[in-house]
């Protein structure tokens, strides 16, 4: 089944836009305050296993291929890694959420940006607030055909829309209905231009790095659902109790097969 939606999937964004994500969460809107003894939750996200090998794409079935294939194999592919995994087992490209946190430090979320450069986006995982938007910046000389697509509750994925922008960039909205935290955006033109995102509806979070550390700050004292999201490797849900003025350590390990 997952393999069927993933191949669904693989047909989303492209070209110079901003697209506005309005997201409507069925939850109690979060009050930003003063927090007072926060506390600090540190952890890792290791990858164990095979890394899965990147994905190819035969250059010669798509268009522009003299500028895309800049970027290649040497050998007529290009390549699309969806596990990044770095020296010392570091996993790429993780979202980690405190969940049901209802006050705490200012939301002060700033516009994300996901950049088409040498057909390919950047970064490949980008987080969204619930109340902002995503500025998708063409760097590239060629046009491209913004597609995309976002899971609803059921896990099934929907088509939010698959407007044609020219070089020269265009401007388009895309809303995303109740419930659906997790989307993918293509280039239907160039299908090895992948991004996946995350909406969120607090400041408590954090995207890993090769290193796969991450540090979520000023937490009021509780005890919290974290999520720890991984576009193609999946989710994993912990508990943790923070405690005033202490640090909190949670690790996350994913496995390849």
């Amino acid at each position: 089944m997952r393999t069927a939606i993933l191949a669904g999937l693989w047909m989303v964004l492209c070209a110079s836009a901003i697209l506005s994500v309005g997201l409507c969460v069925e939850a109690k809107a979060y009050e930003s305050g003063t927090v007072t003894d926060g506390g600090t939750l540190r952890g890792k996200i290791t990858f164990k296993g095979p890394v899965p090998e990147a994905k190819e794409f035969k250059l010669h079935r798509y268009p522009d291929r003299a500028f895309c294939g800049e970027l290649s194999d040497g050998n007529g592919h290009r390549l699309l890694r969806e596990v990044t995994v770095g020296p010392d087992g570091g996993l790429k490209d993780v979202v980690i959420v405190v969940e049901d946190i209802q006050k705490g430090k200012p939301f002060a979320f700033t516009d994300a940006e996901v950049e088409a450069t040498m057909c390919q986006f950047l970064p490949f995982v980008t987080v969204v607030s619930d109340k902002r938007r995503i500025t998708v910046v063409n760097r590239d000389p060629v046009a491209h055909d913004i597609q995309g697509y976002a899971y609803d509750l059921a896990g099934v994925d929907i088509v939010l829309h698959r407007p044609a922008l020219k070089a020269s960039g265009t401007t388009d909205i895309v809303q995303l209905v109740k419930g659906r935290k997790v989307f993918t955006m293509q280039c239907g033109m160039h299908p090895y231009m992948q991004n996946w995102g995350y909406a969120i509806d607090n400041p408590y979070y954090a995207v890993t790095d090769f290193t796969g550390s991450f540090a979520i700050g000023d937490l009021p004292a509780g005890t919290y659902h974290i999520k720890a999201w991984h576009p193609i490797l999946g989710m994993q849900v912990r508990n943790i109790t923070v405690k005033p003025n202490e640090t909190a350590s949670l690790d996350f390990l994913f496995e390849g097969k």
